[in-house]
Formats: structure tokens, C-alpha cells, sequence
């Protein structure tokens, strides 16, 4: 399979056979890790099994990225909750599978419908900062959320921090039984990542809470076990149209963040040899794994960090890997549903805390916080949306705040004022790092950067306002090699400065106009005001006259 003829149909058969042992070994943690998110989703435990079947195979098929393991994810769950609890709240007589079905073939649609319109630059829609603090926040509420499992007490959840409090509230009730199956799920995990580390942990874990469960009988001793669930062969179920008004803002939401996550993940583990990820490709994929895997009652699929990281790490070569998932879940579900009847929610829970709490990064916080405050005051407020509204409020928030960041990065450019570096023709901000920087006498060098339109013009004048205040130059000179583009208010205004200048005694010159400000330029008054005589090439030439003027050479 090269760059140019990625597809599964050209994959050579020594090729798939390189990729069952890594496929096996990604199933291992991709199907307990599956269980536990169709908990998560308030969804029978077969949800998650369905989700790493079709919508995997499907993925495998049509996808661009030849690593990323489709099935669900952690954010996915906890959005997939919110909206299929509503639902049951509105209608207790619905079937949590045709809510899933519903859900996932929205959430297909909306994608493939996105695929239609090119908007594959979606892809970068929420930023960086502000898509961790929602993961974070997505963190501490999958943490409370299972905590009730964890200690075998139940509340009636009301939202995050009454959660807690009603948590607190009955710790005296806790099961010790129960929270002895999830503290060994604990050490399981742990020690089998510490002495073990390329074992499936997760796997480990589940097969001994549920050999525990047989062996013990851990239900006598008051410990919740999933129960009988419905094994063999996935029944066609079929989405309900009469939800759809009610669950497209979830959907929204939630196909927001799988094709986010998605593209996220396949970036971060593509190899040099693979051919390049195509973002309007993986949106048509990612959108019919979706609507496929719904008509047999699977939960929402995306792409996952963790599970692609697996893949890759066991030595995938190819989607083959993701077709020998399908195929494990799908001999799960066929042969093993007795068996994982007996499974403690204790150890499921347990299993989703401990690979959820890596959403919380502190770490990549304090490096948010270290880099640029505003943006760190970002992600706080997107955790704190989810954790106060609610996870489908939560990614709205998160959206707002990265458009509102985007805004307030480009209406507020800097503008810098130019000195030249002792002895060379180095042009730099000015800084107290570099106090011995040279101006010359009576001119003002400044750059603005960035795009200049009519929002940020104002704020662009303010700051050179304030530098001509300061200095009272003879001439100040824009260097506007790092403007690429400058709109029509802008230019107006850039215009009536100039002639407001030409009135105070100061000149205006530019340099370094890239050809689309140029040619604007040229449309208006101001080239012909300014002439050849004040509109240089470089920063460089224009200090050149301007000391040749000063001077008194015959320059300018």
C-alpha cells in the first residue's frame, strides 16, 4: 500500500498477516476500555461492543489514516450520556439502543453533510488550550460519575458539584466488598503498567474481576455485576426521525469532538511513510462508520489517542490491525456475553477512571500557564463549563472561547518598535534585553503584525498614536513585512494618517509592502503622495536614505 493506492483491497496478504498480533494485541485494550464506555453512555454493555465491530471495519475501509483505532472514546461517552439520558428522562419506555441508533446516525449524517460542504478546516476549530480544559473537565466529571460504582453507594445525580457533596454525604454507606474489587482492579492496572508494561492492563484487570466474581461469588457478597446481556448475532435497530429535533445539538456536539479527536490523534501517530491525512476524507469516513454502526445499535465511534497509540506501539502496518478488532469484539459478543455477565461494575468503573484520569494533564496546564496567561484563563473557564453546565453546555462553551480567542488574538495585533542591532543591518523589536539596539535621530521604525481590517485598525492606530507621542519623529517608517494583507477601512484610515501627519510635520514612509498591500496601495491617493521617494523595498534601504538625508547627500 503506498501514498498513492492506500486502500485495504491492494493490501498484500503478508501485509494482514503482519498486522493480526498488533490487532489482537489493540483489541486487548479496545474491548474492556469498550464495555466501560457503554457504561459511561448509560447504553448496555453490548453498545461498546457494537461500536469496535462496524463502525471499526467501516473506518478501516475508507479511511486516510492507516493507524488511527476507531471505536469510542472518553469525551464521546459523557456526551453520548448527557443526550440518551435526557431522552430517557423525556420517554423511560424508550430503548437505550434505539436512542444510540438515533444518535450515531445523526452524528454520521452531520459528518458526512460536513464532508459535502469541505469543511475539513474544522479540524482545528476548538484550539489547544481550550480543548484541554474541557478534556480536563470531561475528566473530573467521569471521576464523580463512576465514583458511586467505585464505593457501591447510589445517589441521585444533580450536576457535578452536588454530586460530590451527595458523594460525601454517604460515604458511611459505602461497600467495602465493593470497593476492595475496585482498589485490586487499581493495583492490577498499575502493576501490571509498572512490571508489564506491554501487557493489555485493561484486559488483565477485567479477566480477573470477573474471575474473582465466579470463583468468590462476588454478587452474594454484595457486589453489582453487569448482569445477563444480550449475546450472538447484533438485531437491526432502528433510529427513530421523532428524535432527531431534540438530539441534533448533542449530535452536533458530539461529532464535533470525534472528528476533532480523531484527525488529533491520526496527526500524532502518522509515520513518515504514510501517506498524507486528507481532513475532508476522514470526515466522510468517520461519518459513515457513524451512520453504519447505528443500525446495529452502536454508540457513537471516533477515533481514540490511547487505543491508536497501542496500535502503533504493538506494530500496525495498516487498517488491518482495526479489521482484527472488529473481528475480536465481534467473537466477544458471540462467545464470551456469559462470561462477562459476571463482570463487576466495581472493575469496569475502576478501568474507566483509571484510563479517563489522563484527561486531567496538569502538567500541560502549568505549560499553558507558563507559555501565555490569557490562554491558560481559557482552558480554566472551558473546565469549569463542563464541570458547572454540563458536557453538551461544556463544548459550547469550549467553541465560544476559542472563537472569542481567535477574535481577541487578531483585534489586538502587536505593533513594535523597530532598532537596529550595533554593527549589522539586523532589524529587531525593541527590548530591554538589547538596550544598546540603535534608533536614528528623528525617525521612528515600526511593524505591525498581522492581518489589518477594520475591527483592529483602531487598536493597530491607538499603538502607533502612542509611539509618535513619545518620540516625535521627523519621519516614521512602517515596516510591514509581517502585515500579508491590509483591508479597505484600514487602508482609508491609513490614508487620512498620513495627510493628518504631512499637517503635524511628519512623514510617513513604508517598506517591505508584500504585492497584495502594494497593489492596494497603488489604488489609492497615498502611492502618488508618497512616490517612489518614500516607498522602499526594504527596512534596510529605507534607513539608508534616510541617513543619507540627514547627512545632506543627495538621497531622498
Amino acid at each position: 500500500m503506498d501514498a498513492k493506492t492506500p486502500s485495504m483491497k491492494d493490501t498484500p496478504r503478508a501485509g494482514f498477516a503482519a498486522d493480526i498480533l498488533p490487532g489482537l494485541t489493540t483489541a486487548a485494550v479496545v474491548v474492556p476500555k469498550a464495555l466501560a464506555y457503554a457504561t459511561i453512555a448509560l447504553l448496555p454493555v453490548q453498545a461498546g461492543l457494537f461500536a469496535a465491530m462496524l463502525p471499526m471495519a467501516v473506518y478501516a475501509l475508507l479511511g486516510s489514516s492507516r493507524l488511527l483505532s476507531v471505536s469510542t472514546t472518553t469525551p464521546i461517552a459523557i456526551l453520548c450520556a448527557a443526550a440518551i439520558g435526557e431522552a430517557l428522562r423525556v420517554d423511560p419506555t424508550l430503548a437505550p439502543l434505539t436512542a444510540a441508533a438515533t444518535l450515531s446516525l445523526l452524528v454520521g449524517l452531520m459528518l458526512i453533510a460536513a464532508r459535502v460542504l469541505r469543511l475539513g478546516f474544522l479540524a482545528n476549530f476548538i484550539s489547544e488550550p481550550v480543548l484541554t480544559g474541557f478534556k480536563a473537565g470531561v475528566g473530573f466529571v467521569i471521576v464523580v460519575d463512576q465514583l458511586p460504582k467505585l464505593l457501591g453507594i447510589h445517589i441521585h445525580k444533580e450536576g457535578f458539584f452536588r454530586d460530590v457533596v451527595s458523594i460525601i454525604t454517604h460515604a458511611p454507606e459505602v461497600s467495602w466488598a465493593t470497593l476492595g474489587v475496585a482498589l485490586g482492579t487499581f493495583a492490577v492496572i498499575a502493576l501490571a503498567k509498572r512490571f508489564m508494561p506491554k501487557a493489555p492492563a485493561p484486559l488483565l484487570a477485567v479477566a480477573l474481576g470477573i474471575a474473582a466474581s465466579a470463583l468468590i461469588g462476588l454478587e452474594a457478597a454484595g457486589v453489582s455485576v453487569v448482569g445477563a446481556i444480550e449475546g450472538g448475532l447484533p438485531r437491526l435497530q432502528m433510529p427513530q426521525p421523532g428524535l432527531f429535533e431534540a438530539m441534533w445539538p448533542a449530535a452536533a456536539g458530539i461529532a464535533l469532538i470525534s472528528f476533532t479527536e480523531s484527525i488529533a490523534a491520526a496527526r500524532a501517530f502518522v509515520r513518515r511513510r504514510d501517506p498524507p491525512l486528507n481532513a475532508n476524507r476522514e470526515l466522510f469516513a468517520i461519518g459513515a462508520a457513524n451512520a453504519a454502526g447505528a443500525f446495529i445499535g452502536s454508540m457513537p465511534a471516533g477515533g481514540g489517542t490511547s487505543q491508536t497509540a497501542v496500535n502503533r506501539k504493538a506494530g500496525a502496518r495498516t487498517q488491518a490491525s482495526s479489521l482484527v478488532v472488529a473481528a475480536a469484539a465481534f467473537a466477544t459478543l458471540l462467545f464470551l456475553a456469559p462470561v462477562i455477565a459476571l463482570m463487576p461494575h466495581a472493575t469496569l468503573a475502576a478501568v474507566v477512571i483509571a484510563y479517563s484520569i489522563g484527561l486531567i494533564n496538569p502538567a500541560e496546564m502549568v505549560a499553558i500557564r507558563r507559555v501565555r496567561t490569557m490562554e491558560f484563563r481559557w482552558a480554566l473557564f472551558a473546565c469549569l463549563g463542563v464541570m458547572v453546565l454540563g458536557t453538551l453546555k461544556g463544548i459550547l462553551v469550549a467553541i465560544v472561547l476559542s472563537l472569542v480567542g481567535l477574535m481577541w488574538l487578531a483585534n489586538d495585533p502587536r505593533v513594535y518598535e523597530i532598532r537596529r542591532k550595533p554593527g549589522t543591518n539586523v532589524f529587531r523589536p525593541r527590548s530591554p534585553e538589547h538596550p544598546e539596539d540603535e534608533a536614528l535621530p528623528g525617525l521612528l521604525i515600526a511593524r505591525p503584525e498581522g492581518r489589518i481590517y477594520f475591527v483592529n485598525v483602531g487598536n493597530v492606530g491607538g499603538k502607533l498614536q502612542t509611539m509618535l507621542k513619545e518620540h516625535a519623529p521627523q519621519v516614521i517608517l512602517l515596516d510591514c513585512s509581517a502585515m500579508p494583507g491590509i483591508e479597505y477601512t484600514a487602508l482609508k484610515m491609513l490614508v487620512e494618517a498620513e495627510e493628518r501627519l504631512r499637517g503635524e510635520g511628519t512623514e510617513l514612509w513604508l517598506a517591505a509592502l508584500n504585492p497584495e498591500v502594494l497593489e492596494l496601495v497603488q489604488r489609492t491617493p497615498l502611492a502618488e503622495r508618497l512616490g517612489r521617494e518614500r516607498m522602499y523595498f526594504t527596512v534596510e534601504q529605507a534607513v539608508e536614505a534616510y541617513a543619507a538625508r540627514q547627512a545632506g547627500g543627495a538621497g531622498v
